[in-house]
């Protein structure tokens, strides 16, 4: 979720707003290309994948501090609007998606019972230690949140700007300036946008109008209902956007960015970090970890090793 090298000297040098999506950065897994009727039914999915025959590990259990097991429950911050990684059910209250379907293998595997708690992407981290045991809601690893928290990975991901079918607009993600771009408060999209939109100004173009709102639910509507030209998301998210927007919208380009998506853990807590990294990196052995990803269709956004803070460029 950090900016490029490059994104910084664009910025910079006040080039047009353009070239600050070449090397955009979020999420990714799956391409947010419809063709796929396999992938697409497989992201549609609500049931999620079943953790019921994973049992407890007592080796990894150990690693954890009391202040995480004492309680017999695993807490972990959630954003439910970011389907598919993590959102609600059609009861509007089960959480579900890959990263909920990981909390309870991880959940599993310590002997603790998972607990999804739903919240706005931006105060998970800010809460992780106190609130939250952890927090599991596609956070892409940066310098700047490793400053705040201590991740283990688990995904490599990317981004994706969508716009309505047809692209009617006529909307070209390379020169956003003067046009109405829908985020998510608090992600590295929104961050981008801002940095394009400094470079709009420094170039004496028109601003970007920045629609940023603490749903993704509501920045994928803002786009379908005309409200905003674009979005830019997580591919992932995109993608399953655009699947259940059935020909509303559409992908436009090609996906950027792919950077490592992580666990996030409080800052210095090297035991649950330990034992987090340890639990994941065992669920990917065992091939638990890929029938996840499997099951919501997004197993290209797969890695084989599991890190604790993973150098980063930005």
């Amino acid at each position: 979720m950090s900016f490029t090298t490059r994104i910084k000297a664009l910025a910079a040098a006040s080039i047009a707003a353009a070239t600050l999506f070449s090397m955009a950065a979020c999420g990714t897994s799956d391409s947010a290309d419809t063709s796929s009727s396999d992938s697409s039914s497989k992201s549609s999915s609500t049931q999620g994948f079943d953790t019921s025959s994973i049992k407890k590990d007592d080796e990894l259990a150990a690693l954890l501090p009391d202040s995480v097991k004492s309680d017999g429950v695993l807490k972990v911050g959630t954003d439910t609007s970011y389907a598919p990684a993590e959102f609600l059910a059609e009861d509007g209250k089960t959480p579900v998606g890959f990263d909920v379907d990981l909390t309870k293998a991880l959940a599993a595997e310590f002997g603790l019972k998972p607990e999804t708690v739903t919240a706005t992407f931006d105060s998970i981290i800010p809460s992780v230690g106190s609130k939250y045991d952890i927090g599991i809601s596609s956070f892409t690893v940066t310098k700047e949140r490793l400053e705040a928290v201590d991740f283990v990975t688990y995904l490599k991901a990317g981004s994706t700007f969508v716009v309505k079918k047809g692209n009617p607009s006529k909307i070209d993600s390379s020169d956003l300036c003067g046009k109405k771009v829908a985020v998510q408060t608090g992600t590295t999209q929104e961050e981008e946008i801002n940095k394009a939109n400094d470079a709009c100004k420094a170039a004496g173009k028109s601003s970007i109008d920045i629609q940023s709102s603490k749903l993704q639910t509501d920045v994928t509507t803002a786009v379908a209902s005309g409200k905003a030209d674009i979005f830019y998301a997580d591919t992932p998210v995109a993608g399953y956007a655009i699947k259940q927007t059935g020909d509303t919208l559409e992908a436009l380009g090609e996906d950027v960015g792919v950077t490592p998506e992580a666990v996030a853990i409080k800052k210095g807590d090297t035991k649950t970090a330990e034992a987090v990294q340890k639990a994941v990196q065992k669920l990917m052995d065992d091939g638990t970890y890929k029938k996840i990803l499997d099951t919501w269709g997004v197993s290209s956004g797969a890695i084989d090793k599991a890190e604790i803070n993973p150098a980063v460029e930005s």
